[in-house]
C-alpha cells in the first residue's frame, strides 16, 4: 500500500490536525491515511475499540509515524465533549473535521420500529451534530477550519433505507445552514455524497459481491466507486483548493443520481467488473 497519495503534493496538510470519526474501517479509514499521507496529524475515533486500536496501530505503520485513536460514541454529548478535551491536550489544535461516523440497517419503512428509526437518526444526524458544534466550541469557533460531513444519495428515493436517508438530508440541510452561520469565523463546511462505493462493509451484505456486482449495471459508469475516490473529494476540500467551497454537497457516484434507466447505456466490452472486496491490513 502506498505511502504517498496517487495525486496530491505529500505536504498538502502538513502542520494540521484531522479528526476522522468512523476511521477505523471503511471509507472512513481511506479518508484518514490520504490525509495522513499529506502530511496532516490524523486522530481516528469510533464507538468500539476493537476498530480503533488495530486501525491506529495498522495506519500507523503505514504512514511511518503514529495515528491517535479515541473511543467515541457520537450520541453521547458528553462523550464528544471528552473527545475534543482530549485531542486539544495532545495537540493544541483542530484543523479539519470529517464526519464519517454513522450506521443504518436494510428495511422497509414499515418494519422499522421506533427504537431502530432513533438509532439511526440519533447516530447519523444528532451524532453529526454534536461533532460539529463540539468542534466549534471547542477550537474552529476561534479559529476556523474545515468540516467535511460523508452522506449518501439523497435527491432521489432511497427504498429501504427511509431513516437513514431522512438523517442523511437533514445533516445535508444543516450544512448548508451552518455555512452561511459559521462563514464569518473562517468554517468552511460541506457534504461529500458517495453512491455504491466498495469498501470492507460488503461483506456484511448477504452475498454482497454478487449484489454489488448486479447494482453496477444501473450506474451510468458501470462500475463501482473506490474509497479512494471518496477519499481524494474528502482531500480537495479540505486543501486550499477547497478556500472558496462552503455550504455545497458533492455527490461521488459514477452519474447514478442523473439516471432513471430509460436511457439505455451498454455494457463495457467483456462485461462488468468483477467485485473484491477490499480488507485493511490490520483486519482478520
Amino acid at each position: 500500500m502506498p505511502d504517498s497519495s496517487a495525486i496530491f503534493r505529500d505536504d498538502l496538510l502538513a502542520g494540521q490536525v484531522a479528526l476522522v470519526t468512523g476511521g477505523g474501517t471503511g471509507i472512513g479509514a481511506a479518508i484518514a491515511l490520504e490525509l495522513g499521507r499529506l502530511g496532516a496529524q490524523v486522530v481516528i475515533a469510533s464507538r468500539k475499540q476493537s476498530h480503533i486500536e488495530p486501525a491506529a496501530a495498522g495506519m500507523s505503520e503505514l504512514l511511518g509515524r503514529p495515528v491517535t485513536g479515541l473511543v467515541c460514541d457520537i450520541r453521547d454529548r458528553e462523550a464528544v465533549d471528552a473527545v475534543y478535551k482530549d485531542l486539544l491536550a495532545r495537540h493544541e489544535r483542530l484543523d479539519i473535521l470529517v464526519n464519517n461516523g454513522g450506521g443504518q440497517f436494510f428495511g422497509p419503512a414499515e418494519t422499522i420500529s421506533g427504537r431502530g428509526w432513533d438509532a439511526v437518526v440519533g447516530t447519523n444526524l444528532t451524532g453529526t451534530w454534536n461533532m460539529v458544534h463540539g468542534a466549534h466550541k471547542a477550537w474552529m469557533g476561534r479559529h476556523g477550519g474545515r468540516i467535511l460531513n460523508i452522506t449518501m444519495l439523497t435527491k432521489r428515493t432511497f427504498p429501504g433505507m427511509a431513516h437513514s436517508v431522512s438523517a442523511r438530508a437533514g445533516v445535508e440541510a444543516l450544512t448548508r445552514t451552518l455555512a452561511v452561520e459559521w462563514a464569518g469565523t473562517g468554517i468552511r463546511i460541506n457534504c461529500i455524497a458517495p453512491g455504491l462505493v466498495l469498501s470492507s462493509g460488503v461483506a456484511t451484505y448477504p452475498n454482497g459481491a454478487q449484489l454489488f456486482r448486479q447494482m453496477q449495471q444501473h450506474i451510468p459508469l458501470k462500475r463501482a466507486g473506490s474509497m479512494d475516490e471518496i477519499a481524494w473529494m474528502t482531500a480537495f476540500l479540505a486543501s486550499p483548493a477547497g478556500d472558496y467551497i462552503t455550504g455545497q454537497t458533492f455527490t461521488v457516484d459514477g452519474g447514478k443520481e442523473l439516471w432513471g434507466d430509460w436511457w439505455p447505456i451498454a455494457d463495457p466490452k467483456g462485461g462488468l467488473p468483477e467485485v473484491e472486496i477490499p480488507k485493511w491490513p490490520w483486519e482478520a
